[in-house]
């Protein structure tokens, strides 16, 4: 009787949850030191954008750079109104894009999720084949000039990226294995028809997938450059990021010509930073990706409290 006691006293103690003092210091010093390994390359680039050109050219990388220099940036911002209507155009894209992508990718993968839709199968196999094959370059770019009308249009940076199937895939499948089957039965009973269920019960218990397919789209907004490249020609409605890599690749033609042009404009484009150049266009290009990111894990960390099923 009394052993029985005390197995049940031992199991009522026992928390598998619980960690130990030791495995928790153990954790700590583990976090800690991914989060240095994944701060240190950027604060590295940082300095490297700060350093010196002639500097960095004789002694190479440091932490702790001989000589700073902001020339970099200021040959970054020598433009004044056009990198502001560059991070404009951006910052255009990115919000209408990732907010259009998301209503068309939640509504299809809604859906494909549900197994009385009838043509449930038919859309599945075409989400899926332009996974597999492309219509190619040339094809999509007479569709986009062409065929919609869309050069020197900023919807030709907003269209090609709108609806994929990798964030059609994690979506659906969000949906079929997180929402429970049981809330959309009794909200079909309640006589809720697919649209109210879809935008005031689906929605609310999907915010963590939300939140990772809107981070996606966003770093996908926001550093192409590719597409500007090819749609447009008007430098008012280019994005940053191409802007930033039309600015490098000047600078190294003016640095590589330095020698055949005689005088003080010789050595002064010969000087001309090239690697801090580098450097700094990603430290610009990147840094309102980081700063913004802080906002998706807050969303995200909410979004789980709220899809929590409670029995």
């Amino acid at each position: 009787m009394n052993d029985s006691r005390k197995l049940k006293k031992n199991k009522n103690n026992y928390d598998p949850l619980k960690v130990s003092k030791a495995a928790n210091f153990g954790l700590n010093i583990y976090l800690i030191f991914l989060t240095i390994s994944a701060i240190l390359p950027f604060l590295f680039v940082f300095i490297i954008s700060i350093t010196d050109e002639r500097t960095l050219a004789l002694n190479g990388y440091s932490l702790f750079p001989e000589e700073i220099s902001f020339d970099a940036y200021r040959l970054v911002f020598a433009s004044g109104s056009s990198i502001l209507k560059a991070y404009r155009v951006s910052l255009f894209i990115t919000v209408t894009g990732v907010i259009l992508a998301l209503i068309l990718t939640t509504l299809y993968a809604y859906a494909l999720s549900r197994q009385d839709f009838e043509f449930r199968g038919f859309f599945t196999k075409v989400s899926t084949i332009p996974m597999l094959f492309s219509g190619g370059l040339v094809a999509g770019y007479l569709v986009m000039t062409q065929f919609l009308g869309l050069k020197n249009s900023l919807w030709a940076l907003i269209l090609p990226l709108l609806l994929g199937t990798f964030n059609i895939i994690i979506m659906r499948t969000y949906f079929q294995t997180s929402i429970p089957k049981a809330l959309i039965e009794a909200a079909t009973i309640d006589g809720a028809n697919e649209f109210q269920i879809f935008f005031k019960i689906v929605l609310p218990l999907s915010l963590p997938v939300l939140a990772t397919i809107g981070l996606f789209l966003t770093l996908g907004y926001w550093n192409d450059w590719y597409n500007a490249m090819l749609y447009i020609d008007d430098l008012d409605k280019i994005p940053v990021q191409y802007l930033l890599i039309r600015i490098q690749n000047s600078t190294a033609f003016l640095a590589s010509r330095g020698g055949q042009i005689g005088g003080v404009a010789s050595q002064a484009m010969k000087t001309l930073p090239q690697e801090t150049l580098r450097m700094a266009i990603v430290v610009i290009t990147t840094a309102p990706i980081a700063i913004t990111y802080p906002f998706f894990q807050r969303y995200f960390i909410s979004g789980l409290t709220l899809g929590a099923v409670k029995e």
